[in-house]
């Protein structure tokens, strides 16, 4: 039988990294991960209010998309956040009703865009009226026909007896969007894409 010669290679120890070190470089880069994802990507929500019921429920989490904002505009019937016109820096979520150039009426409790009554099964058969009052931003209140201005959407909220929208603050610019409505994760039992 032939005798056969392995050849043994002998590393030498390299100096390992310090388990410390490995550590804090996973952390982060987690962390900046994260923050690519929320700054450019998605970022999750929580609801706080009643103004988006029964589509979305006090106190549901939603994700918001960022993605698609980058090539196109949200259009009417999306769900979208943006900041607060009034300025109180909290982020709002209310439903595109009509984007630039068209002209929004409300008459008779419902609304109409460019002339047409708009079917809107989303506020189950909750009147919209116009709302006395407006906020800080705006010099009067809203007055009906509204033209909306370039680069701007009408917004409102699904229960329209309960919603401070476009009605009380006036249009949302395209710069104040934050995100668009994706999905609802949490709780469970309201999970649905919106």
């Amino acid at each position: 039988m032939d005798d056969y010669q392995y050849d043994y290679f002998v590393e030498e120890d390299e100096p390992s990294t310090p388990a410390w070190f490995e550590l804090l470089a996973t952390i982060a880069i987690a962390l900046f991960m994260a923050l690519v994802i929320r700054v450019f990507i998605a970022e999750t929500y929580a609801v706080p209010s009643g103004s988006m019921l029964e589509t979305i429920q006090l106190g549901d989490r939603l994700v918001g998309e960022k993605v698609t904002l980058h090539w196109s505009d949200p259009e009417p019937g999306d769900i979208i956040t943006f900041d607060d016109p009034d300025g109180s820096g909290v982020t709002l979520i209310k439903r595109v009703i009509a984007t630039e150039g068209q002209v929004v009426d409300l008459q008779d409790g419902y609304v109409y865009v460019d002339g047409v009554a708009i079917d809107e099964p989303y506020v189950e058969g909750k009147p919209t009226y116009p709302l006395d009052g407006h906020s800080s931003n705006l010099e009067e209140n809203v007055t009906f026909p509204y033209t909306v201005p370039a680069g701007c959407f009408w917004v409102m909220g699904d229960n329209r007896t309960n919603s401070l929208d476009s009605r009380y603050f006036g249009v949302v610019p395209r710069t104040s969007v934050t995100s668009k409505a994706l999905f609802i994760f949490w709780p469970p039992e309201d999970a649905c894409f919106l």
